[in-house]
């Protein structure tokens, strides 16, 4: 898939988010990125040979205070190589892609993956 389809597929992802939650999405960044970096790997404590499909990486609104401001945009990167390596088709990509945004979106509101993969698992 090319890039450009695939930042179309991302944008739409976030897009596609219910209003209760883009409503509160405040100075962040969605990109789009071919592979994480050797830093983002070990800031997630992943080798080079781990995947990595996205990287919440910033303040999540539960830990802001009165004082958080003046800051750098929170950055969410989706990594296209990781996810296209995982899917066979477009239709796989595009589900991927809404999974990986709808997760590292939940970061930036301060859930972290315990919590995510009870949801997932549909343990309320």
């Amino acid at each position: 898939m090319d890039r450009e389809k695939f930042e179309w597929l991302v944008a739409r992802a976030v897009d596609s988010l219910p209003e209760e939650f883009s409503s509160k999405l405040e100075n962040i960044d969605v990109v789009v990125e071919d592979w994480p970096s050797e830093y983002q790997l070990s800031q997630v404590g992943l080798k080079d040979n781990e995947t990595l499909l996205g990287l919440y990486e910033g303040v999540p609104l539960t830990r802001r205070s009165s004082y958080y401001g003046l800051v750098p945009p929170d950055k969410i990167s989706i990594f296209r190589k990781p996810i296209e390596a995982k899917c066979r088709y477009v239709a796989q990509i595009t589900a991927e892609i809404q999974k990986v945004v709808r997760h590292e979106i939940a970061h930036h509101f301060g859930i972290g993956d315990a919590r995510l993969e009870q949801i997932e698992r549909g343990e309320d």
